[in-house]
C-alpha cells in the first residue's frame, strides 16, 4: 500500500465517515469540527473536502458550505451496473497482487464485520465494509478505475441499504463467500461473490424503498 498525503488520510476518513453514515446526507461538513478529529490542521481538511466534492461525495454550497451529497434513486440502477464492471476489473487485478500482509488485513476484516454484524452494529459494519474494499481496490494498482468507483459509491445509499432488516447479516455472509475464494485464488468464484455482494442490496433495497 502506497503512503497516504495528509490530505489523502483526511479524505479517506471522510469518505468512510459518509458511506457509515458518521456524516448523514445533506449536513454540513465542519472543517473545524473535522480538523480536530482527524488531529489535521485546516488545510488539509480544506483540501480533502475538495477532493471529496470533486468525487461527488459532497456538494458545495456558498451559503451553506460544504454538504454531503444525496443520492438520486433514479441514477443509480446505472450506478450498480457501473460498480459490477470496474470494481470487478479492480478485484481481478488485485488478485495476482494480494500478498501475505493484505490477506491477513482482509481476514481480520472479516472477522471484524462478523462480530460487528452479530452485535448488529449497522455503523460499524458499513465502516468496515469500506475498507474491505478500499484495502482489496488499492492492491490492484488501478488509481484512475479506483477514482471512478469512489466516485460511484458517492452516489449510492449504502446508508439506507444497511439500515434494511438483517441486511448486514447477509452482507457478512457475502464478504464471506469473496474472501473464501480471494483466500483459494480463485477468480471466478470471487468474480462471482463480487456481483452477488453489490447487487442484493440494491435488489433488496428497490423491494422496500417508497418516496
Amino acid at each position: 500500500m502506497k503512503s497516504q498525503t495528509k490530505e489523502e488520510q483526511v479524505a479517506d476518513f471522510l469518505r468512510e465517515g459518509i458511506i457509515s453514515g458518521q456524516f448523514p446526507r445533506g449536513s454540513k461538513l465542519k472543517q473545524a469540527q473535522i480538523a480536530e478529529m482527524t488531529g489535521m490542521s485546516i488545510t488539509p481538511v480544506r483540501e480533502a473536502i475538495k477532493l471529496l466534492e470533486a468525487e461527488g461525495f459532497v456538494l458545495g454550497s456558498s451559503h451553506r458550505g460544504a454538504v454531503v451529497a444525496p443520492f438520486d434513486m433514479n441514477a443509480t440502477e446505472e450506478i450498480v451496473d457501473l460498480r459490477v464492471t470496474l470494481e470487478c476489473k479492480l478485484a481481478l487485478k488485485a488478485m495476482s497482487r494480494l500478498g501475505k500482509k493484505e490477506l491477513d488485513e482482509l481476514t481480520a476484516l472479516q472477522s471484524e464485520i462478523e462480530d460487528a454484524s452479530e452485535k448488529g452494529d449497522r455503523d460499524a459494519v458499513r465502516s468496515i465494509n469500506y475498507r474491505f474494499h478500499e484495502l482489496l481496490y488499492q492492491a490492484a494498482d488501478l488509481p484512475q478505475t479506483l477514482r471512478f468507483v469512489r466516485a460511484l459509491w458517492a452516489r449510492y445509499p449504502f446508508d439506507l441499504i444497511n439500515k434494511l432488516d438483517n441486511r448486514i447479516d447477509r452482507a457478512s455472509a457475502e464478504h464471506r463467500a469473496m474472501l473464501s475464494a480471494i483466500l483459494a485464488r480463485d477468480e471466478g468464484e470471487m468474480l462471482s461473490a463480487l456481483r452477488t455482494h453489490i447487487r442484493a442490496g440494491w435488489e433488496e433495497f428497490k423491494e422496500s424503498y417508497t418516496e
